[in-house]
């Protein structure tokens, strides 16, 4: 087993690579109650198209399989459901899909190998027929309704469209009422012989484990499988500049609703700089509209702002975006407060004592992290999807330089590639 230990954190990761090719993590956390399990599979929204690695046959499969799949896996032959039974355990259980994988997991305090001995059981398992993806067909399309309904996807989804013209990453994580409609168990059945073997899967777990004890428990609980070459996905080229700069739609908002997005285009390949990059943004995003911003506070007190917006930096091999969000009276001032402060930053520099100080708090926002067993979990999940190891987000913290930053400001947050989507109120 592959020990790596943070000096800054002195915490520990344990890596066992199973002859299933199946990578597990473990975190031990001796000091907290709960315990934590996440197992995701490299399998997302984005992931339309591919060669099977065994046949080399080409796949296109509909906007919106991985989320199915990821509904269907709890349901068992005998019409009960994984998600309740864990649930009376006493079991925090849940799944969710994202753009580039899959996950489901569990939280607890006691009955944690009962937990266990589920969720591996029903992962493993998948059980599709005609007449329960039929059923489940009439669900999810309930639920992109309910989205297509809510204002702040919307928000999010026309930030995508703004800036993307043909990758997957604009489409709804969970498809279309179209899409969906041409899913069926062989579909299923071959995206999940694909993407669940083994091979491409993670398992992440956190808590009070002696990790020698527990990887033995996952290894007796795994079923065999043969290692299973690449998977091939397939995607659109890389894009140049953006799809459009602006997207504004009406719907029942209160105030309205600003997302403000940069298109990163930046080649991403390189794992090391990628995360001392996604450092740099962090302060950066910080301090041109954090709490403690000039930028912020002075829109706060005009009343334009109501509360710090919420400021993310996305990105994969295939895509990378910043997005800031929230809600405002008037989003075109807040968008030209933020242009102001770029411009700002870019002409004058930073100045040492407010990277510094902003610096220190994105670091102590790194490590509050690790106080959280769903936290931590998470987290290793996904950054391991990503080729990346979360310990470095800390050890890498001394490399990210005022310089530094400067740079990535330059070529990150540029006009060109700045879009703006906007729900406003309906007018009466």
């Amino acid at each position: 087993m592959e020990i790596i230990e943070s000096s800054k954190l002195k915490e520990k990761e344990y890596i066992e690579k199973l002859e299933n090719g199946m990578t597990v993590i473990i975190i031990p956390k001796p000091e907290l109650d709960k315990k934590y399990v996440i197992w995701g599979t490299h399998f997302g929204s984005i992931d339309n198209r591919f060669i099977m690695p065994n046949s080399g046959e080409e796949v296109f499969i509909p906007d919106g399989v991985a989320h199915f799949l990821e509904h269907k896996m709890f349901e068992e032959p005998n019409g009960t459901n994984s998600l309740d039974t864990m649930m009376a355990l006493g079991l925090d259980a849940n799944a969710y899909t994202t753009n580039d994988h899959t996950a489901y997991l569990f939280e607890c305090t006691d009955h944690f190998y009962e937990g266990l001995d589920e969720l591996m059981d029903y992962v493993q398992h998948p059980y599709f027929t005609d007449e329960n993806v039929e059923k489940e067909k009439g669900i999810i399309a309930q639920e992109i309704k309910m989205y297509d309904d809510e204002p702040g996807w919307r928000l999010y989804m026309n930030a995508m469209d703004c800036m993307y013209k043909e990758n997957p990453i604009k489409i709804d994580i969970a498809g279309s009422v179209d899409s969906i409609s041409k899913i069926t168990p062989d579909v299923l059945y071959k995206c999940y012989n694909t993407f669940y073997n083994p091979s491409n899967m993670i398992m992440v777990v956190c808590g009070n484990f002696k990790p020698e004890e527990i990887l033995e428990e996952i290894k007796r609980r795994i079923i065999p499988h043969q290692k299973q070459g690449e998977i091939k996905r397939i995607y659109p080229d890389k894009e140049k500049g953006i799809n459009k700069p602006y997207m504004e739609m009406e719907m029942e908002v209160s105030l309205p609703l600003f997302a403000i997005g940069f298109k990163d285009l930046e080649n991403n390949s390189n794992k090391e700089e990628l995360v001392k990059k996604h450092i740099a943004i962090e302060i950066l995003l910080n301090m041109i509209i954090g709490k403690s911003s000039e930028g912020y506070k002075e829109l706060y007190e005009k009343g334009i702002l109501i509360a710090e917006p919420d400021m993310d930096y996305e990105f994969s091999d295939e895509y990378a975006h910043v997005v800031i969000s929230g809600q405002s009276n008037d989003p075109e001032k807040v968008k030209e407060k933020i242009e102001e402060k770029i411009n700002s930053f870019k002409e004058k520099g930073l100045t040492d004592e407010h990277f510094n100080r902003i610096r220190k708090k994105v670091y102590g926002d790194y490590v509050v992290e690790y106080n959280s067993v769903g936290d931590i979990a998470r987290m290793f999940l996904s950054d391991k999807m990503k080729g990346i190891n979360s310990f470095d987000y800390i050890e890498k913290y001394n490399d990210v330089t005022k310089e530094y930053a400067e740079t990535i400001l330059k070529n990150v947050f540029k006009k060109e590639n700045m879009v703006m989507s906007v729900v406003k109120s309906k007018k009466m």
